[in-house]
């Protein structure tokens, strides 16, 4: 067996594992401060929308050996307006103007001929009405709105109402930090851009659900045992997890990184970054926001519950107890572990311990057999 999956062997079954729950308010910190960095770059340098949403036109040249720099020059000066250029696999360009209308479209194009010394004819140009961009966004954010609501729904039936909320947030977290992300880079935001917006928050809520899975199978009749608190089960489903949504993550990330560092970037296919952007962060946010923010969430929002107040003061009591006695402080063998009270005098619960620590290592102390069965020593008559 590989050593990652030696490891992800041992984190499912509670022999290692790391505090993710304990920890909350480093993630919440580092979360927030994340967040406000994405708003405030939103508010201050805003999105680059593309033509599809600010309306404009788009000239597509034939094979031709300008630069990319001087193209966006040319068009610059001959529309008064920024302009896109980018070269194509062919050696055309592809150049997007914002603002500019029928009237101005010819002038424009007619101004590029003459600098590309080529025919006004051979230079193809649309135009493109903000209506349609218009249209594009409100139907995304209609459907953001309904998708939302559903997964509200369904998570509030099929786990409870507290996880939903913590998917929620989770979400919104995602989203927040890829829109910031495109605002701060100055991407030019497309209709790809909202299909891979929209395309993430399937990924980050499939992890998302997977641990929720694990914590509900977890924690069942878990009022009726002394052993863990409902945040120590938290954070045993985040650790039985961990390597799944690691793997998961990675594999989905490869492909797309492909896209945005070696096709976009590299080979110079541009208008593959906007779509592999969003895809590439929001993968990312969702991996985070599913083990750092949701679960732990989850265990804040349920240990107000009265019956998990009470539990965590048996827990803590217990061990208190334990400790005073001088007794072990190790966790129990998660293996065989029905979730109940152990039987009065065993030792091993007395001294149980948080769920991250690992069971009892070194040799166990069996009880010592009768061989004789009852009879007294000596040979056999």
């Amino acid at each position: 067996m590989s050593k990652l999956g030696d490891l992800g062997a041992r984190l499912y079954r509670g022999e290692v594992g790391y505090d993710f729950v304990g920890k909350r308010k480093i993630w919440y910190g580092i979360s927030i401060l994340i967040t406000i960095t994405a708003i405030v770059g939103l508010a201050v340098r805003g999105l680059n929308m593309g033509i599809e949403f600010e309306g404009g036109a788009v000239f597509n040249t034939p094979k031709t050996s300008v630069s990319v720099a001087k193209a966006e020059e040319a068009a610059e000066k001959a529309s008064g307006h920024d302009a896109l250029v980018q070269k194509l696999g062919n050696d055309t360009l592809r150049i997007q103007i914002a603002g500019v209308d029928t009237g101005k479209s010819d002038q424009v194009k007619a101004e590029l001929a003459n600098e590309f010394d080529m025919k006004a004819d051979d230079i193809n140009a649309d135009l493109v009405g903000p209506s349609w961009g218009e249209q594009i966004a409100n139907k995304a954010w209609q459907g953001l709105a309904i998708f939302m609501v559903l997964v509200v729904i369904y998570l509030a039936i099929a786990f409870e109402w507290r996880m939903a909320v913590a998917a929620l947030i989770a979400l919104i977290h995602d989203i927040t930090i890829t829109v910031g992300v495109y605002a701060l880079v100055g991407f030019e935001v497309t209709p790809g851009t909202v299909i891979g917006l929209l395309t993430i928050l399937g990924y980050s809520l499939y992890d998302t659900v997977v641990v929720f899975d694990s914590l509900k199978e977890q924690s069942k009749d878990l009022v009726k045992q002394t052993r863990f608190t409902y945040s120590e089960v938290a954070n045993r489903s985040i650790n039985s997890t961990l390597v799944r949504s690691i793997n998961t993550t990675v594999v989905a990330l490869l492909p797309v990184a492909g896209l945005l560092f070696i096709g976009g970037g590299f080979l110079g296919a541009g208008m593959l970054n906007d779509i592999s952007l969003s895809l590439f962060v929001g993968l990312a946010a969702g991996a985070y926001s599913s083990i750092f923010i949701a679960t732990p969430l989850v265990a804040d929002l349920k240990e107000t519950e009265p019956q998990m107040k009470a539990l965590k003061k048996r827990v803590l009591a217990k061990r208190r107890a334990a400790a005073a006695k001088g007794e072990s402080a190790e966790a129990p063998e998660p293996a065989g572990d029905d979730g109940r009270d152990d039987e009065p005098g065993d030792a091993a619960s007395e001294g149980a311990a948080p769920a991250v620590v690992g069971p009892r290592s070194g040799p166990r102390s069996q009880p010592a057999r009768n061989r004789g069965r009852g009879r007294p020593s000596g040979k056999r008559r």
